[in-house]
């Protein structure tokens, strides 16, 4: 038989399969906490959907490599969580980089973005700040929402005094009503709650961060979309990304976003944040 019938003929055969393959992944379904402003919450509008700069930022990524992202609440963070590890749904857009979670998720690094977790205090403070270790003997809070580092988190366990608090909200109003000292929050997550609550003019960041973690897009084992191609494009859009000068724009966009949704008493409420 002439060869190039016969590869003809098994190429006819394997178009099938080929196409399989490349349509398994028409859409990326994503999901991620649903109170942590700005970077995830529910859109009040439709509150089946997440939105914020995380989402926004995916979006514009998954734009630029013809995927199509739908952004869904699945619950609170654990529930989120574990829609992603079962492959019920395929990404989390915002997880934490925990050792415990490599056997069911993939990350991409680098991250979406850094969480830079800055030590806020009153603007009347004394507190004279550097590095972490500048903390110690002194009271802090912090939301139990926070997600800190591993390696900080068992530092302030064993070095710092604080205050676990249900969120972000309560750990201010503790540290405005002088029962502690000073509050760990993001950078990010600390302005949009200081500015919704008014209590912007009353606190003050230190502009040394007291830790970094970064907020990963981590893909599930049993997702169909997770491959080599997906997860190769999408490290090299997050090392792209810092570059580009978008993210600080999408970031203080969302924080003003959710302070007007806040300031519309017509709207059905959003979660109350627990950054």
């Amino acid at each position: 038989m002439d060869l190039r019938l016969v590869w003809s003929l098994l190429g006819v055969a394997l178009l099938p399969t080929l196409t399989v393959a490349a349509g398994k992944c028409e859409r990326l379904v994503v999901t991620g906490s649903p109170d942590a402003p700005p970077y995830l919450w529910q859109d009040p509008q439709d509150p089946r959907h997440l939105i914020g700069a995380s989402a926004d930022l995916l979006q514009q990524v998954a734009g630029e490599l013809g995927l199509k992202v739908e952004l869904l609440y699945a619950g609170k963070r654990s529930e989120a969580l574990e829609e992603v590890r079962s492959g019920r749904m395929d990404m989390l857009a915002d997880a934490p980089l925990t050792v415990s979670e490599l056997e069911t998720l993939d990350y991409i690094h680098p991250p979406l973005l850094e969480n830079d977790y800055l030590v806020w205090t009153r603007k009347d403070s004394t507190l004279v700040y550097n590095q972490a270790q500048d903390l110690r003997g002194h009271s802090g809070a912090v939301s139990e929402k926070a997600r800190l580092t591993q390696e900080f988190d068992t530092f302030a366990g064993q070095q710092l005094t604080l205050a676990r608090t249900s969120n972000l909200t309560q750990a201010f109003q503790k540290l405005l009503l002088g029962e502690v000292e000073f509050v760990l929050a993001g950078r990010y997550s600390g302005m949009a709650i200081a500015q919704t609550l008014g209590m912007a003019g009353d606190l003050s960041a230190r502009s040394q961060p007291v830790d970094k973690p970064g907020l990963y897009l981590a893909i599930s084992h049993d997702s169909a979309c997770n491959d080599p191609w997906l997860r190769g494009q999408l490290a090299k859009k997050m090392t792209e990304l810092p570059a580009s000068g978008l993210t600080e724009a999408v970031l203080m966009r969302n924080i003003e976003r959710w302070k007007a949704q806040r300031s519309q008493p017509q709207q059905p409420p959003v979660s109350t944040p627990k950054q």
